[in-house]
């Protein structure tokens, strides 16, 4: 396809505007794709407050967005289980699938990744992107390519649910209350664990959480968040925690509200990157830590669940930005997070 597309930059620390670049030829073993949502994520908010993320630092005019959905409108040569006209969801990280951690099926740990927005390569707020077939899932007739864009979040929320051994009969708590605290929520719901509560200390997102299917919440600016876990599980605690506030407060109350024998997993980063917490009381308690970077082999499920109607991925959404109104966007994603759980930008019309 000739001509040029209209792509969204990062001009420097929280400024954005607008290029004009080629659209991009997808090579054999690629397909390219109309894009036509991009979710924000905070990893994005992040680079567009401070320009960096850890050793990860933006070089403008940089490129934002990874959680996007659209429609294939050209296909590589040797691509055979796409067609145009497909409604896709992208899986953003592209590994060298050679290395050991890919041979072990752990691809999403592979050194040498290329992912859309993590600097410097750049990411998908642009009208087309060329990326490998392998990686674009197609969506059934009853998935939009809105909830497409939000199966990268999910997998997150899934790969976490995994990494705890969600199963039925357990009772389990999801501190924080934002995207990835909600999708957390929803993957244990639709793995089987019988009661799941969150935490949060702003209550329109806990009143959200409610809405998809939380068991419960407890707000931590106005209880204990720790003895009103005791008291739903009858003192006993529960059987694992999903930590995604990435805050020390709340990782220690995690580590206190555990039952002895429970699985915590952490998926929040700290903004510090450290801890001090109370040792002891893990070992006294035979505490197993696991922990979430990204997802591997995860989009089949995801799509599957919200396809089956287990997961309102819709539901999390609450603003839709046009691609044209990018600044305000991010400038409103930053600024208003106790009432923007989840901010999507529509690039382009759905096919």
């Amino acid at each position: 396809m000739n001509g040029t597309m209209k792509v969204a930059v990062m001009e420097g620390i929280g400024k954005m505007g607008y290029t004009e670049r080629p659209i991009p030829t997808p090579k054999d073993d690629e397909v390219l794709v109309k894009l036509e949502y991009v979710g924000i994520c905070g990893s994005d908010m992040h680079y567009y407050e401070t320009g960096a993320i850890g050793d990860y630092v933006v070089k403008p005019p940089f490129v934002l967005g990874h959680e996007p959905g659209g429609t294939v409108v050209e296909v590589g040569s040797n691509v055979k289980h796409l067609k145009v006209g497909d409604r896709v969801a992208l899986e953003p990280g592209k590994t060298c699938g050679h290395c050991e951690f890919c041979r072990q099926g752990k691809y999403n740990l592979c050194p040498d990744v290329v992912f859309f927005a993590t600097p410097p390569v750049d990411g998908v707020f642009q009208e087309y992107v060329a990326h490998e077939a392998a990686l674009c899932f197609k969506l059934p007739d009853n998935v939009s390519t809105l909830e497409g864009a939000l199966i990268e979040p999910l997998a997150v929320g899934f790969h976490a649910a995994n990494q705890g051994g969600a199963h039925a009969g357990q009772t389990a708590v999801v501190m924080g209350a934002g995207c990835i605290g909600l999708v957390s929520m929803m993957a244990l719901k639709a793995e089987g664990v019988s009661r799941v509560y969150v935490v949060d200390v702003m209550q329109k997102r806990l009143d959200k959480a409610l809405e998809l299917g939380a068991d419960g919440v407890i707000n931590g600016k106005d209880e204990d968040a720790v003895e009103a876990v005791r008291k739903l599980t009858g003192g006993a605690g529960c059987d694992l925690v999903i930590e995604t506030a990435g805050t020390e407060i709340t990782t220690r109350q995690a580590i206190h509200m555990a039952k002895k024998g429970a699985n915590l997993v952490l998926v929040g980063y700290s903004k510090t990157g450290e801890m001090t917490l109370p040792m002891s009381l893990v070992l006294d308690k035979e505490l197993t830590f696991k922990t979430v970077f990204r997802y591997h082999h995860i989009y089949p499920m995801a799509i599957d669940a919200v396809a089956a109607g287990k997961v309102n991925l819709k539901g999390i959404v609450t603003n839709i930005f046009d691609f044209d109104d990018i600044q305000n966007a991010m400038d409103q994603s930053v600024s208003d997070k106790a009432n923007i759980v989840k901010a999507v930008v529509k690039i382009a019309k759905e096919g």
